[in-house]
């Protein structure tokens, strides 16, 4: 079946190229040229995942990405051309699954594209649950629950989340948890990883203030809790 993304990008030109790109690829590609009228298609049809440019004439990507976050959890790419790290954190913060710097090559477009969804779908066996204490992380319904109730995560926080948990108990470093989700090195400045860190304690702790399920070893990285409540 074919992937159907949605691109919202005022670029024609760029619009342009990453459809045909990505339809050379075997995706379906609908181009959205403003925020409101990608908002409106997402509603309608929609979509497996979204390329979002935070750059729009309407209104600032990062309220697309909010309102939609909102609404479903299609997964979003988001595309930066400020160069600001601070774009980056408020993006993954309110929902964004990845994103990716201005100018860009369209094979690194690609290869983040096919991750995101790949991560979204999953490929985990239907009815393995793991259970820690009061936590459910259910592999086949791609859901995190605790007491029972649904607790929302973008598809990449869960597969972090997964990476602590089959590791229970063992310190993570930042670098080992970046190879093991996303493949990739961390670099230096990247904090990507604790902004996730942050949504998942808000997501699954009772109180973030003293997590006790995902906790922080002070220069070393994170430790998923064992033995939990």
């Amino acid at each position: 079946m074919t992937d159907r993304i949605l691109l919202i990008e005022d670029d024609a030109r760029l619009a342009e190229m990453v459809k045909s790109y990505l339809g050379a690829a075997g995706f379906d590609v609908t181009v959205a040229p403003t925020g409101g009228a990608g908002i409106t298609l997402h509603d309608r049809q929609g979509f497996d995942a979204l390329v979002l440019d935070l750059m729009l004439p309407d209104m600032d990507g990062l309220d697309v990405c909010r309102t939609i976050r909102t609404r479903a959890r299609t997964p979003i790419l988001m595309l930066t051309a400020r160069g600001d790290a601070m774009d980056r954190v408020i993006g993954l913060e309110i929902g964004a699954d990845d994103y990716l710097p201005k100018p860009f090559e369209p094979r690194e477009l690609l290869a983040r594209l096919k991750a995101v969804l790949r991560r979204s779908k999953g490929g985990e066996p239907v009815a393995e649950v793991m259970r820690f204490g009061r936590l459910e992380i259910d592999l086949g319904a791609r859901e995190v629950r605790l007491d029972g109730e649904a607790r929302p995560l973008t598809s990449y926080q869960f597969e972090l989340l997964l990476v602590l948990a089959r590791h229970a108990g063992r310190v993570m470093s930042r670098e080992a948890i970046m190879d093991l989700v996303k493949h990739e090195r961390l670099e230096a400045f990247d904090r990507s990883i604790d902004v996730h860190v942050s949504r998942i304690r808000a997501a699954i702790e009772d109180d973030v203030k003293q997590p006790r399920r995902v906790i922080t070893v002070r220069g070393a990285g994170y430790v998923f809790a064992k033995a939990q409540d």
